[in-house]
């Protein structure tokens, strides 16, 4: 028998809010500072989902790099690019508000458990006019792991006192899916996001659309 969903753990990009403009905008600007044939949106946006450094990597890589560039100073760069523009065009998915909205009135906590810089994932959480509707943010550099380690959202569910096996993961990417198996808990792949369909392999149920995320944790929350 199902156990009874208290708390909805989403990932940040890709599942709550489209950063891809923004993100891509920024990866192009860091890679023509270092002189390197930029990527369209397209390409970057096969690499978001690992945290700020990993996708500073992917970019150097894909502009010709062969890791002579600091991966260090080439993030630090990159985060003075993109933190003071992280929601020029990033906006949230549409229905966002009114699903966070009626999980919470149905007594359903919400946490953001995100690799993106807690800082960065805070600013555009309060920007975005969602801050209220949104009781812990546990970001990529908040605890010594991140997903697809499972501490990260048991750390995470923890900020708010919860129990991990009474939440439920939300996520576009394999990471967010593998982190939610390793506690155990179940998961709803965000087919809206950047995350290829191949990664919902191992989700629980697949969500077509931000507004069916309260039915289908509905259907899969039972009093157990």
């Amino acid at each position: 028998m199902s156990t009874e969903i208290k708390t909805a753990v989403f990932d940040l990009d890709g599942t709550l809010i489209d950063s891809l403009p923004d993100l891509a905008e920024s990866g192009i600007e860091l890679l023509n500072s270092y002189d390197l044939p930029p990527p369209d949106e397209q390409a970057v946006r096969a690499m978001i989902g690992d945290g700020a450094r990993r996708l500073v990597d992917r970019l150097l890589i894909f502009g010709g790099d062969e890791k002579r560039i600091d991966r260090d100073e080439a993030t630090r760069r990159f985060l003075d690019i993109y933190e003071p523009r992280a929601t020029q065009k990033t906006q949230l998915f549409p229905g966002t508000v009114k699903m966070l909205e009626t999980l919470r009135e149905s007594g359903i906590a919400c946490v953001i458990c995100t690799n993106k810089p807690v800082k960065a994932a805070k600013a555009i959480v309060e920007q975005l006019g969602i801050a209220s509707l949104i009781d812990a943010i546990g970001g990529g550099d908040s605890f010594p792991t991140r997903k697809p380690d499972p501490d990260h959202i048991r750390k995470t569910v923890g900020m708010i006192d919860a129990e991990p096996k009474r939440a439920i993961m939300i996520g576009d990417h394999q990471n967010d899916i593998r982190a939610a198996m390793g506690v155990p808990m179940p998961s709803l792949f965000a087919s809206w996001g950047y995350g290829d369909r191949s990664m919902a392999t191992h989700a629980t149920a697949i969500a077509g659309s931000v507004a069916e995320l309260p039915r289908l944790i509905y259907d899969l929350s039972r009093p157990g």
